[in-house]
């Protein structure tokens, strides 16, 4: 039987977690493909390292890049190792010399994906990754393939599991942030610097990749809006709640009058909502399309088994592409063509319904100061609740708004905290 041979670059919870999907599925993916998949040579930092999963014998440990490039025998890098310079100097090597190559890299994507497909599809081969967006939720191909036919009018996602599941815990049981973060390090969700799931940069890594597979063209990193979970407290988890609603991190894409609006941040989704439900440190993503209308994916968007079967699908969908001598494998799924640069409504420009959450002094005429100031910037009030007890230092007054620009919201909150009863700055989250 014919073998096909793995380069690995880095042999972590992902690469650890390929190499037991490919030990314990081995006949399933035979019958399969009809070939044998074969780990040969894996790259690491540290060769002495006690690994959480052992090779074989006839597997070579290497901290030297060229031994995976130069090996004749090896037919496919997967670059496992994070980070962005090493990898992206593995994968260009790689590309150098005709091998195929299968990532999880959504920063390195994120950021030099356009010069990484352009050197792919110089060089003729394929570049897979649909490891680098929600871990084993098929999200990728679907927008790849499955959907290649339809316009994609919408994207939702929940797509980072340790910012989901410590807005669950903070919904569940009550916990404050801090409390919630460090119960997620504790189970290994967070890792000692959460910073890039917390604020957010992780899921705007894996929107700007979806981006370029739903629509076909390059919306920058640099230009995504971004809004992390830190703001959010049990304060306005328990408001949202009230209101019929749960906070939830969102990525989300929209095609607005022929511009691409785009942008993560914390938003409420009403409870009745799908996503509403997403637990834990599941992950999901909603797409609309003009012919299919809306699907939803679910399932845990991080792990080791997980994010590896996304691998090996990516390894098997090669495997079949080299069967079939495919010339020039289709990497980006519009023809390897350069992607022109989005269309972008500049964020100030979009409009959504918002939660405003106001702490101010308790006294006569606050309310009517600020729904004035409202409807100055052509805000009109859906909902309103103020609580706490006469004489505090500072109460919390919440509004609902109907569809509203952000640039109204952003100027009215402006002239609110500049008045003197303002006691802390205003609260908003947008409302799906």
């Amino acid at each position: 039987m014919d073998v096909i041979k793995l380069g690995l670059g880095g042999f972590g919870t992902v690469g650890s977690g390929l190499a037991k999907i490919l030990d314990m599925n081995a006949e399933r993916i035979e019958k399969r493909l009809g070939k044998r998949i074969e780990i040969k040579a894996v790259l690491v930092r540290d060769l002495k390292k006690k690994r959480a999963f052992e090779l074989g014998s006839d597997v070579t440990f290497t901290d030297d890049m060229n031994v995976l490039v130069n090996d004749p025998d090896i037919d496919i890098v997967v670059e496992l190792m994070g980070g962005l310079e090493t990898a992206k100097e593995l994968m260009i090597k790689a590309f150098a010399a005709g091998k195929h190559v299968v990532t999880a890299n959504k920063h390195l994507l994120a950021e030099h994906g356009l010069e990484l497909f352009d050197v792919a599809a110089e060089n003729s081969v394929g570049l897979m990754f649909e490891a680098s967006c929600a871990g084993g939720i098929p999200i990728v191909q679907t927008l790849k393939e499955n959907l290649a036919g339809d316009e994609i009018i919408k994207i939702l996602g929940i797509m980072n599991g340790t910012a989901n599941y410590i807005l669950s815990e903070m919904t569940t049981k009550g916990m404050d942030f801090q409390a919630a973060l460090a119960d997620a390090q504790d189970l290994g969700y967070a890792e000692a610097d959460p910073t890039f799931d917390i604020e957010g940069f992780d899921t705007a890594h894996k929107l700007c990749i979806l981006i370029r597979m739903a629509y076909g063209v390059d919306y920058p990193l640099s230009e995504i809006p971004i809004q992390g979970i830190t703001s959010v407290t049990p304060m306005d988890i328990e408001f949202a709640r009230e209101f019929g609603y749960r906070v939830k991190l969102l990525a989300h894409v929209m095609n607005t009058d022929g511009k691409l609006e785009a942008g993560v941040h914390p938003a409420l989704v009403p409870y009745t909502y799908l996503l509403a439900r997403v637990g834990g440190n599941y992950n999901a993503v909603r797409l609309e399309g003009n012919a299919v209308g809306p699907i939803m994916l679910h399932g845990q968007g991080a792990g080791d088994l997980p994010t590896g079967s996304a691998v090996i699908a990516d390894i098997m969908s090669l495997v079949r592409k080299m069967t079939d001598n495919c010339d020039k494998p289709d990497n980006t799924g519009f023809g390897n063509q350069p992607l022109e640069l989005a269309s972008i409504l500049p964020p100030e420009e979009s409009e959504s319904k918002y939660y405003f959450r106001f702490t101010v002094a308790d006294r006569t005429g606050v309310m009517a100061a600020i729904t004035n100031t409202m409807a100055e910037h052509n805000i009109s009030i859906a909902q309103a609740v103020q609580k706490g007890e006469a004489g505090a230092e500072g109460v919390p007054l919440v509004i609902i708004s109907h569809e509203t620009a952000a640039r109204d919201a952003e100027a009215m909150i402006a002239d609110v905290d500049a008045m003197d009863f303002t006691v802390e700055p205003c609260v908003k989250f947008r409302i799906l």
